[in-house]
C-alpha cells in the first residue's frame, strides 16, 4: 500500500468515526471531501465568526441564505457543547436559524486554513554534530522540538535528504529520544528530543506506513515521499523497520533516493576495466551473477544499474524482491513477502513459466533458492542475485557449503562481485608521506598484485581529510570498491571437486594469479590515488 492509499484509508476511517460521533451528539454529519478542492467558490463569512474564535472553538462559518436569516456552521467533536448551545440560542432569539454540522478534524483544518493560512516558518537546517559537539546537538534539538506538530516528520525527512543521509535512526534512551543520521556510512547524532516529540514522530510514521505503535514484535513498512528542491522534485522511497526496546519503539528509516537516470553502470565509480568486465559478463544470454557484501554496501544499486543496462524492448526482465526498493519502467517487479511465508524459490519457479530472459532474485538465502537459481541459469536465463559473504572467494566457499560440490554450479556461475562503499576525500585533501610501518603494510598487501598496481615506494604519498564548511569531516560522498572474481577453468576446479581443498583462501590465491584485485588491494590503490584514506579503507574492509 503506497502513501496515497494509506492516507485515503486513514481519512475514510476518520470520516466513519466522525459520522458515528455525530449520531451520539445528535448533530447532522457532513462529509466535505466532495467540495474541499473547490474552496475558492465558497465565499468568506468572517463577520459570522472571528478567526480567533474559529481557532479557539473549532467552529467554521459555512453559509447563510433564505434572506440571510438561515446560517450554517461546521463544528468538530472538540467544539465545546456550550458554544453550540449558545450559538443556537443567539440566532433563535433573533428570529433566525442556525444549522450546525459535525465534520472531521481533517475537514476543519482545510476550512480554518482558508480563513487563517498557516504562516510559512523557515526553520534552521540540521547540522551534524562532531565528537563532543554539545552546542550543535543542543541547537538542532531545540529546532526539532520547536517545529510545528504537523511538520516535524516531513521536516526530519527533508533535512535527512538534504544531507544525503541513507538512514534516520530514532532511538529510545532512558531519559531522551536520540536522533541519528547515517551520512556516508557513518552514524552522526543530530538531536535529542522530548517524549512528546517522539510520540508525534512515531504517530505520523505509524499512520503513513500502516504500523502499530503498540506492537510487541518487530515490524516492517514502506512509504514514499516527494521531495522538492529548488523547483525540481524527486521521489524518496523509505523502508521502515521498528523494534520494541526497553524504553519504547525504536525505528530506522532507510532512504532510497529514486532517480532512474542514476542507475547506470557508468556512474558506479568503478574503473573502465571493471565496467568492461561487467558488460562482457551480462552480454551472455545465460549464466549466474552474484553480488556479495553486507547490508549498506551498495549491492542493490549495482544490481539495478545492471538491470537498467539490460532493459531493452527485446528482453523480458522480471525481478523478485523483498521489498521492491526502486521502480523501473519496463521491468516486471514481483514483491516476495517472506515475513508472510513467501519464498524466493517458489517465486522463481513461478516466474520462470513466464519465459523471462533476465531474472533478478533479491537474495539467495537457502539451498532451495540456490539450486533453483542455478537450474534457471543453465536453461537459457541470465540470473542476477545477492548473497551474504565478506568476499567473492568466501561466497564460493559458502555456496559449496550450502549446496555441496556441484558441477552444474561450475557451469552456471559467471562472476561473483564483492563490493564496499568508502567515503571519498573532499578536494581540499592534504598529502603526507607515510611512515615505514605503513609502507611495509602497503608493500605486503600489494605483494601479489599485478605490476601495474605496484607504487614507487621511494616516493609514496597518502592523503588525509581537511575539514571545510562544505565537508565538515573532510569527506564528500562515497564511491564503490569492487572485487570481481571472473569464473574460468582455474576457478571451476574448486566447484567441480577437482581441487584438493575448497576454502576461501585457496580460491582467492588462484583468482589473484588470474589478475583479480582483492577488496583490500582495491582500497589501498584508491588511497594511493588520493580518492580516500587508508584509515577509511581499514574501517570499511
Amino acid at each position: 500500500m503506497n502513501e496515497e492509499e494509506v492516507q485515503k484509508k486513514r481519512r475514510d476511517n476518520e470520516e466513519q468515526a466522525t459520522e458515528h460521533r455525530a449520531q451520539i451528539l445528535g448533530l447532522p454529519y457532513l462529509d466535505t471531501r466532495s467540495f474541499e478542492n473547490e474552496m475558492n467558490l465558497v465565499p468568506h463569512f468572517e463577520d459570522m465568526v472571528t478567526v480567533k474564535d474559529m481557532r479557539k472553538d473549532f467552529l467554521i462559518p459555512l453559509a447563510r441564505g433564505e434572506g440571510e436569516s438561515h446560517y450554517q456552521f461546521l463544528a468538530t467533536s472538540s467544539t465545546p457543547q456550550s458554544v453550540i448551545v449558545n450559538l443556537r440560542k443567539r440566532y433563535r432569539d433573533d428570529g433566525e436559524t442556525a444549522d450546525i454540522f459535525l465534520v472531521s478534524n481533517s475537514s476543519y483544518k482545510v476550512f480554518v486554513n482558508r480563513y487563517d493560512p498557516p504562516k510559512e516558518t523557515i526553520y534552521d537546517d540540521i547540522k551534524i554534530a562532531g565528537e563532543g559537539d554539545s552546542e550543535t546537538l543542543a541547537a538542532v534539538s531545540q529546532t526539532l522540538n520547536s517545529v510545528a506538530t504537523e511538520k516535524v516528520f516531513d521536516y526530519l525527512i527533508d533535512q535527512a535528504d538534504k544531507l544525503k543521509a541513507s538512514d534516520i535512526h530514532i532511538e529510545n534512551l532512558r531519559n531522551v529520544i536520540r536522533v541519528r543520521l547515517r551520512v556516508d556510512g557513518i552514524l552522526h547524532p543530530v538531536a535529542e528530543l522530548s517524549r512528546d516529540r517522539y510520540r508525534i514522530l512515531m504517530g505520523e510514521l505509524s499512520s503513513r506506513a500502516d504500523l502499530s505503535m503498540a506492537a510487541t514484535k518487530p515490524q516492517s513498512g514502506h512509504i514514499q515521499k516527494e521531495i522538492s528542491v529548488g523547483g525540481a522534485t524527486h521521489l524518496l522511497n523509505i523502508r521502515i523497520e521498528t523494534v520494541p526496546t526497553m524504553f519504547g519503539q525504536d525505528a530506522v528509516m532507510r532512504l532510497f533516493n529514486f532517480d532512474e537516470s542514476l542507475l547506470n553502470i557508468d556512474l558506479l565509480g568503478i574503473s573502465e576495466a571493471e565496467k568492461n568486465n561487467l558488460r562482457e559478463v551480462i552480454s551472455h544470454p545465460r549464466g549466474l551473477v552474484l553480488m556479495v557484501g553486507p547490508t549498506g554496501s551498495g549491492k542493490s544499486t549495482t544490481l539495478y544499474s545492471i538491470l537498467n543496462a539490460l532493459n531493452t524492448t527485446d528482453r523480458k526482465i522480471i525481478t523478485l524482491e523483498d521489498p521492491i526498493e526502486y521502480s523501473i519502467t519496463g521491468i516486471a517487479q514481483v514483491p516476495i513477502h517472506t515475513n508472510d511465508g513467501g519464498s524466493f524459490a517458489d517465486g522463481l519457479r513461478s516466474v520462470l513459466r513466464l519465459d523471462p530472459d533476465v531474472v533478478m532474485v533479491g537474495e539467495i538465502r537457502d539451498a532451495d533458492t540456490a539450486k533453483t537459481a542455478i537450474q534457471a541459469s543453465i536453461t537459457g536465463h541470465l540470473v542476477l542475485s545477492s548473497f551474504h559473504a565478506n568476499s567473492s572467494s568466501a561466497a564460493f566457499a559458502r555456496m559449496v557449503d550450502l549446496i555441496g560440490v556441484n558441477p552444474i554450479f561450475a557451469t552456471a556461475i559467471r562472476t561473483v562481485i564483492a563490493q564496499r562503499l568508502v567515503r571519498k576525500l573532499a578536494d581540499n585533501k592534504e598529502p603526507y608521506t607515510p611512515d615505514e610501518a605503513t609502507k611495509n603494510y602497503i608493500r605486503q598487501v600489494l605483494s601479489d598484485a599485478p605490476a601495474e598496481y605496484q607504487p614507487d615506494f621511494n616516493n609514496l604519498q597518502l592523503y588525509r581529510p581537511v575539514q571545510s564548511p562544505d565537508a565538515p569531516f573532510g569527506y564528500s560522498g562515497r564511491f564503490c570498491l569492487m572485487e570481481q572474481l571472473i569464473v574460468n577453468e582455474n576457478i571451476q576446479k574448486f566447484l567441480r571437486g577437482d581441487a584438493a581443498t575448497v576454502n576461501a583462501d585457496a580460491i582467492e590465491t588462484d583468482a589473484k594469479k588470474d589478475g583479480m584485485l582483492s577488496l583490500l588491494q582495491r582500497g589501498i590503490v584508491a588511497a594511493l590515488k588520493g580518492e580516500t584514506t587508508l584509515e577509511e579503507v581499514n574501517r570499511v574492509i
